[in-house]
C-alpha cells in the first residue's frame, strides 16, 4: 500500500507533506483551540509542533490537505502502522484550522482515505485521545466502533490514554 498517494475530489486535495510546508501548517497549528481537546495541547507551541512535524515527514504516509477552492493548507493527516500481519493501518494525526470544523471536509478526507486503503487491508484503526469528545463523534459518524483503551506516546511526547476505533472493509463497503 503507498502511504503517501495524492488522493483527490473536487473540493479537497490531500498531497504529501513536504518539509518546505512547516511554516503554513504551523499558521493553523499556532492557534490553541486547535488542540484544546487533544492529549498534547500545547502543540500549539512552535517547538513541540516541529516535533510532531518531524514525526509527520519521518511517517512517510502524511498529507496536507488543501482546500482546492482556495488552493490554501487547511489541516493534515496521515497514514501511518501498515500492519500486514493484522491486514490494517491506522489514520490520525489529524488537525484542521477552526474555520473547517463542523463542516464537509473532514468526512471527504477519510473517505477518500477510507477508499484508498480498503483496496490493501481489511481494517483501518483509529487511536483519538479519550477527552477528544469532538473527534470520537466525527469518526463515529463514519461508523467507526471503540475497541480498546490504552496509552499512546505520540512522536517525542509522552504517554497518554486513547480510544482504539475499527472500520472494517465489509462495514465501510455495505453503506
Amino acid at each position: 500500500m503507498n502511504l503517501q498517494p495524492t488522493l483527490e475530489n473536487d473540493t479537497i486535495l490531500l498531497a504529501p507533506l513536504e518539509i518546505n510546508d512547516f511554516e503554513a501548517l504551523y499558521q493553523i497549528a499556532s492557534d490553541p483551540l486547535v488542540w484544546e481537546q487533544h492529549p498534547n495541547k500545547n502543540r500549539y507551541q512552535k517547538e513541540v509542533f516541529q516535533s510532531f512535524f518531524e514525526g509527520a515527514i519521518a511517517s512517510k504516509g502524511a498529507f496536507k490537505i488543501i482546500d482546492k477552492k482556495d488552493q490554501k493548507i487547511i489541516g493534515s493527516t496521515r497514514f501511518y502502522n501498515l500492519d500486514s500481519k493484522n491486514n490494517s493501518v491506522l489514520i490520525g494525526y489529524t488537525f484542521y484550522g477552526r474555520a473547517y470544523w463542523g463542516s464537509q471536509y473532514n468526512p471527504q478526507v477519510k473517505n477518500l482515505m477510507l477508499n484508498h486503503a480498503f483496496k490493501y487491508v481489511e481494517n483501518v484503526l483509529f487511536h483519538i485521545g479519550a477527552m477528544n469528545i469532538r473527534s470520537q463523534k466525527a469518526i463515529e459518524r463514519l461508523g467507526a466502533v471503540q475497541t480498546k483503551i490504552f496509552n499512546v506516546a505520540y512522536h517525542g511526547e509522552s504517554e497518554t490514554l486513547n480510544f482504539e476505533y475499527l472500520i472494517e472493509k465489509k462495514n465501510w463497503e455495505s453503506k
